[in-house]
């Protein structure tokens, strides 16, 4: 809608996980724009699901082969085509990343998680808020919109569980807060694993969403404020926690959300505490993935 209103007809966007890329394609089909995709070559593979959606869609999916081909390059050319086409293109980005507005824009629009939070526990509980809030982060979209309208609220503790991969100190890993240090990426001053030189390292999740050397820079300054607990999550407890939700309540979860359920195992709770945990996407896109794991 804002790119109808700013006169401009194309849309790009970049995805990992794909669901972001989804999400703009079916927009784009619906109010008949031509939408291109960036995704990196690595996610294109493990994410064949959302990919052929995509095409379904009408949209232009394009494999991004520079650095580690996930999401930090997909975004890398989205933003150089979107300055070499500024007359025409608006750019949708998924997380709450890149430069002003896109953080605060990307937040504000998923704060209806957080509304919906408010009235299902009001209906449910009889108060309209948690004890705990958990949600995953890479950008932190998803995250960003759960704790939105309890920011401010002391009584609620905000949980974030980031992609520990295959361990903080492994050099596999896409845990950005436990090892990030200030710096920019993509036009915003947060927290990036960076070397000695400032150079950006690549990152690592077994999850295409997550894998990501930056994180939003609300979430940074909130673990910062120490107003967020910020657990590194490893891939193979994210496995564990997908099977378990899956066998126990038919869900399957997205490899991102299964992130946040391997953060439960972390925390201590009361048995009257009321916790919410946001699962952000569905499993089917990542079944190969779960079950080349376990082979």
């Amino acid at each position: 809608l804002l790119a109808r209103r700013m006169g401009k007809h194309r849309i790009i966007a970049e995805t990992g996980a794909g669901q972001h890329g989804v999400a703009t394609a079916t927009v784009c089909a619906l109010m008949n724009m031509e939408c291109v995709v960036y995704m990196g070559k690595t996610d294109v593979e493990r994410q064949r699901i959302n990919v052929e959606k995509m095409k379904m869609l009408g949209a232009t999916v394009i494999p991004v082969t520079s650095g580690n081909m996930t999401l930090k390059d997909a975004t890398n050319e989205a933003i150089r085509d979107w300055c070499c086409h500024p007359a025409d293109t608006y750019y949708i980005i998924g997380s709450t990343v890149g430069p002003h507005p896109y953080p605060d824009m990307v937040a504000r629009l998923q704060s209806v998680i957080s509304e919906e939070i408010k009235k299902q526990l009001m209906e449910k509980e009889g108060r309209d808020y948690p004890d705990y809030l958990i949600a995953c982060v890479g950008g932190g979209s998803n995250a960003a919109g759960t704790i939105y309208h309890y920011i401010d609220d002391p009584r609620v503790r905000i949980v974030l569980a980031e992609a520990g991969g295959q361990g903080v100190d492994t050099g596999m890993t896409a845990a950005t807060i436990a090892l990030g240090k200030m710096g920019i990426i993509h036009g915003a001053r947060t927290y990036v694993i960076q070397n000695e030189d400032g150079q950006i390292e690549e990152p690592y999740s077994i999850s295409a969403g997550l894998d990501y050397p930056g994180i939003g820079p609300m979430h940074a300054n909130l673990a910062a404020q120490k107003r967020a607990l910020v657990l590194a999550v490893n891939d193979d407890e994210a496995v564990r926690a997908a099977y378990e939700l899956t066998e126990l309540e038919g869900i399957i979860p997205a490899l991102e959300s299964a992130h946040a359920l391997g953060a439960l195992e972390k925390l201590n709770f009361k048995p009257e505490d009321i916790v919410v945990l946001t699962v952000s996407g569905r499993g089917d896109k990542d079944i190969e993935t779960y079950l080349n794991y376990n082979k």
